[in-house]
C-alpha cells in the first residue's frame, strides 16, 4: 500500500556535480550541486539551483558563468566535502587537491580531474523559493580523451564510474540493462544487442539501475547536502 506524504523533492537518482565558478584565482570556488539537469537539446541548455545564502551565489550572479564538472567514484569524498564546507573558509581546490584548468569560452575554471566539464553562460535567474534557478546556455564541453573509444571515437562515460546522489547517499552505477529504443527494436536485433552488452558500455543515466553497493556519506537529508558551499 502506498502512503501519502507532504510535497517534497523525491526525484532520484540525480548526478552529484561539482560546479566551479569565479573569474580570478582569488575568486575561484566549487559548489556541490544535485539540483541540476538538462532543459533543452537545441540550443543546448541546462540549469543549476542554488540557495541565495550560499557563498557561491554572489560569485555566480556576478560573473553569470560556471562550469558543471561531472564526478566519479574516485571523486566522491571531494564531492561531499565541497558541499559541507564553505568557500569563505577554505580554498577548496587546494584542500581537495583538485586542479583548476582553463576553460575554452568562460572565465570560470574547469576541474581537471572531472571526465566531462560543461561550460555554461547564464541566460536567466529565476527566484523560486528556497533556491534560485540559474538557466544557462551550454557554450562548450571539455571531454577527457582517455575515455574515448579508440575504434569508434565514442565517449565512454561509464568507464569513468560516474557518481550519483540518492536521498542522502552517494552511489556508483550498476550494469547496463538496455539502450534507448531497445524495447521496440526488432526481436532479432534486440537479442543481438542483449548478447553484446557489457557492464561498462556507455549509457545514459536513465538506462541504468543503481548498484546495490554504495558509497555512503551518511544519512543527511538532501537539505543538508551542500548547505554552505
Amino acid at each position: 500500500m502506498k502512503q501519502d506524504w507532504k510535497p517534497g523533492t523525491m526525484i532520484y537518482p540525480l548526478p552529484a556535480l561539482l560546479v566551479s565558478c569565479g573569474s580570478t584565482d582569488e575568486e575561484y570556488n566549487i559548489i556541490t550541486v544535485a539540483w541540476a539537469g538538462t532543459i533543452c537539446t537545441n540550443p543546448a541548455m541546462c540549469y543549476i539551483s542554488v540557495r541565495p545564502e550560499r557563498h557561491s551565489y554572489p560569485i555566480l550572479k556576478r560573473n553569470m558563468e560556471f562550469v558543471i564538472n561531472l564526478t566519479t567514484k574516485e571523486m566522491a569524498f571531494a564531492t561531499d566535502w565541497c558541499g559541507v564546507r564553505s568557500g569563505k573558509d577554505y580554498n577548496k581546490f587546494e584542500e581537495m587537491k583538485l586542479t583548476p584548468g582553463k576553460a575554452k569560452i568562460v572565465n570560470a575554471p574547469i576541474i581537471e580531474e572531472s571526465p566531462l566539464c560543461i561550460e555554461c553562460r547564464v541566460k536567466e535567474i529565476i527566484s523560486l523559493g528556497s533556491h534560485d534557478m540559474f538557466i544557462a546556455d551550454v557554450v562548450n564541453v571539455k571531454a577527457d580523451d582517455k575515455y574515448l573509444n579508440g575504434e569508434t571515437g565514442k565517449f565512454e562515460l561509464s568507464q569513468a564510474n560516474p557518481l550519483v546522489y540518492v536521498h542522502g547517499g552517494y552511489f556508483e552505477l550498476g550494469p547496463k540493462i538496455g539502450k534507448f529504443g531497445w524495447s521496440v527494436a526488432k526481436e532479432q536485433d534486440a537479442d543481438q544487442r542483449k548478447s553484446l552488452k557489457t557492464p561498462h558500455e556507455e549509457t545514459p543515466f536513465i538506462d541504468r539501475f543503481i548498484a546495490p553497493h554504495l558509497i555512503r556519506s551518511g544519512t543527511r537529508r538532501e537539505e543538508r547536502f551542500a548547505r554552505r558551499a
